[in-house]
């Protein structure tokens, strides 16, 4: 039976490659529409010199940035066995938040509501470092 743990694991996934697709149809058509040649953003610098809508690109290496510390504990939950309701609750919460966070950033892109979102999946984050660190440390089982 797969752990309930692993389905946060597999939305944050999707989502990425959702976003991955936004900005690769964005990108392209951008560069298609303005006739760029694809060596003219061949560096981040020339794509902000050249490509006027970056929010996709943007949400895309946000993507890799804070996650980070949601696969690994995530990873770390499995190999440990350590899983519990509120771990998978806080894992869920998270990616409610970056999915959240991510349609801010890819459409309208209003910085105050984007920022209250990724403070909210950091804030969730840390407390799933804290449970998990409180269950591999001291044995709970929170």
């Amino acid at each position: 039976m797969t752990q309930p743990i692993i389905l946060p694991l597999v939305a944050m996934v999707f989502l990425t490659l959702i976003v991955a697709i936004v900005m690769y149809r964005r990108r392209v058509g951008y560069m298609k529409a303005k006739r760029i040649h694809p060596q003219k953003v061949h560096s981040r610098q020339g794509g902000v010199e050249h490509i006027a809508d970056t929010r996709a690109s943007d949400n895309y290496m946000n993507l890799f940035e804070l996650p980070v510390l949601f696969y690994v504990a995530i990873f770390t939950i499995m190999l440990t066995n350590n899983g519990s309701h509120l771990l998978v609750a806080l894992a869920w919460a998270f990616v409610a938040f970056r999915v959240i966070h991510s349609f801010i950033h890819c459409t309208y892109n209003k910085v105050m509501h984007r920022f209250a979102t990724f403070i909210l999946s950091f804030i969730t984050v840390t407390a799933m470092w804290i449970v998990l660190a409180s269950n591999l440390i001291f044995g709970t089982n929170l």
